[in-house]
């Protein structure tokens, strides 16, 4: 999933005002830096103005974070996270495919086509921002296949849940693929998730 999200989203608030304040700080380099790189482009985007832009000093950037592509990683993180905060509010009734589906779904639909197509273009300028992105994807599999086996604890579907879990990031990425390379009048990525996932279904 994309890197625009609202990080404190991602966990309750823990701590004091030190720590509130430092989740704050946090997420103002962040959207500084989100800003700027879909303004002058990844390369161009220095972290003196990152810094500057999110009214720190050089210094403090390196207290929050390493590296420009740790900005935009914790921002997919952050994205990620609050989808297994969702999924893990599913009831148990629901087929397990069924509920991840409808937080994918849910959480892509929040992005217009424009705002996706910066962000993968961002995404895509990068060969180390890029690498990283697909280096992700096992964390996040790991991460939906824990939250499946919290909402449906019986031991016996693990194995299941897992396949679930490999499938779903599956089909996530191929509906990012596939709305990446259409032509003509674009359609919205929500629309692919969910003709990725019926295709499953059908394959299945």
């Amino acid at each position: 999933m994309p890197g625009k999200s609202n990080a404190e989203g991602a966990a309750p608030p823990s701590g004091g005002l030190r720590e509130r304040k430092q989740r704050e700080t946090r997420q103002r380099i962040a959207e500084a830096a989100l800003r700027l790189f879909l303004s002058e482009g990844y390369e161009r985007t220095t972290l003196d103005a990152i810094a500057a832009a999110a009214g720190i000093s050089r210094r403090t950037f390196f207290s929050y974070f390493k590296s420009k592509d740790d900005i935009i990683l914790f921002g997919m993180e952050a994205d990620w996270a609050e989808l297994i905060v969702e999924l893990l509010k599913t009831s148990p009734d629901v087929p397990p495919l069924d509920a991840v589906q409808d937080v994918m779904v849910r959480r892509i639909a929040r992005y217009t086509t424009e705002e996706m197509a910066a962000i993968d273009h961002l995404m895509l300028s990068s060969a180390s921002l890029l690498a990283r992105k697909q280096a992700s994807y096992a964390k996040q599999e790991q991460a939906l296949f824990l939250a499946l086996c919290e909402v449906w604890r019986q031991p016996e579907r693990q194995t299941a849940l897992r396949m679930v879990a490999m499938a779903s990031i599956g089909a996530m990425r191929l509906a990012l693929q596939a709305w990446r390379e259409q032509t003509g009048r674009r359609k919205p990525p929500a629309q692919f998730l969910r003709d990725a996932f019926e295709s499953l279904r059908a394959g299945l």
